[in-house]
């Protein structure tokens, strides 16, 4: 049996990895900025996280929600007071696609409407309604296509306000920055302005925080710098540093009822040692202040390279666009400086490393761009 040929490799085969290094089979060191899309949050293989897992491995690895798990309910403890959601209400499950799922089906069950805000550029992930809720035609197939997503461009506040005139809304989803769009920020006007669109037509806001929550930008959801709570944020990505888990934080306004989301493995006992070895050291270390503090010192020294068009981002969820001349340095980057790094199309270099990546490790990154670009 051959493997299904949908991903695009590098020809690299990564067999080592710690903090923000990995090692090939030829013994080749690399700088990883990219973090296998911002999954890697508090570094690769991290000795709490492996020490965490390793334990609970020891005592029982899996049962499904039909008993009760002690463990969910101190990751939900934990997770409500990092995050400032004190009040919320956890589900989890397993992954991203999963997580933003979940939260359309939860808002339709609230409201009982079918449609749905979502907006150009936005990746919300590739499951059924998901899938319906991206702006990329190319993975939506046939069975996917539905008339309840309605499309918007980013940060238009007239045509939200119009959509909700138009349209009985069941929600909105947001990322609060795009990640796969090209790191594009929702500005905090915007984000108001859905929160107060919200509650004047009783819809629920949607913060899809998969790749720009969990710390990244200096905050626990990229949302939080506007200072409007949404109803639902949905993470996975940095949740498990590798681990698949992901969840929704569910406003209190919400209420639960037997059966209305379900899944066998999301919150399973080792899912939630992963989880919580996150969060702990995320608090230990300061990992989110490190987060504003590095991510804003490559963004002030990036801004000083020649041939940028522009840097955008918050905290270490940084994206460079690049004019179409400069389309090969993220191949350089990689096979001759030996660092990992993302792209969006066309031409944005995506940084998205650990969370504790030192200015140590930013300055090998600025030192190899700007060789690139001089």
């Amino acid at each position: 049996m051959n493997l299904f040929d949908v991903y695009p490799l590098n020809d690299v085969t990564i067999v080592k990895a710690e903090g923000s290094y990995v090692w090939d089979n030829k013994g080749e060191k690399y700088l990883d900025l990219y973090g296998g899309h911002a999954v890697i949050s508090i570094g690769h293989t991290n000795a709490h996280w492996v020490k965490r897992i390793e334990e609970q491995m020891h005592k029982i690895s899996f049962y499904s929600n039909s008993i009760k798990i002690p463990l969910q309910q101190e990751l939900a403890y934990k997770l409500g007071r990092l995050s400032g959601k004190e009040n919320y209400q956890l589900f989890l499950c397993n992954s991203g696609a999963e997580a933003n799922e979940n939260a359309l089906k939860l808002a339709s069950f609230y409201n009982g409407r079918k449609k749905v805000i979502a907006f150009k550029k936005g990746f919300h992930g590739r499951t059924s309604l998901a899938v319906a809720a991206t702006d990329n035609p190319a993975i939506i197939a046939p069975v996917n296509e539905t008339n309840n997503i309605i499309f918007l461009p980013l940060n238009d506040e007239a045509a939200l306000a119009n959509a909700f005139s138009e349209n009985e809304i069941s929600s909105v989803i947001i990322e609060g920055i795009q990640g796969v769009g090209g790191i594009n920020i929702a500005n905090d006007s915007f984000l108001k302005t859905i929160r107060k669109l919200c509650d004047e037509h009783n819809a629920i806001y949607i913060a899809d925080s998969v790749q720009c929550g969990y710390g990244r930008t200096g905050k626990f959801y990229a949302h939080d710098h506007a200072g409007a709570d949404a109803d639902i944020y949905t993470m996975a990505k940095g949740m498990g540093n590798g681990f698949p888990v992901a969840g929704i934080s569910i406003s209190p306004k919400i209420h639960a009822k037997h059966f209305m989301l379900g899944t066998t493995f999301g919150g399973n006992h080792l899912a939630c040692a992963a989880a919580l070895a996150v969060l702990e050291e995320m608090e230990t270390h300061q990992l989110m202040d490190n987060a504003q503090q590095v991510g804003n010192y490559l963004m002030t020294e990036l801004k000083k390279l020649p041939h940028i068009i522009e840097v955008r981002g918050r905290g270490l969820m940084i994206g460079i666009q690049l004019p179409d001349e400069f389309a090969r340095v993220k191949k350089q980057l990689l096979f001759t400086h030996k660092i990992f790094t993302g792209e969006a199309k066309p031409n944005v270099i995506r940084l998205l490393p650990a969370l504790n990546i030192t200015k140590k490790e930013a300055d090998i990154f600025l030192a190899a761009i700007k060789n690139e670009l001089e």
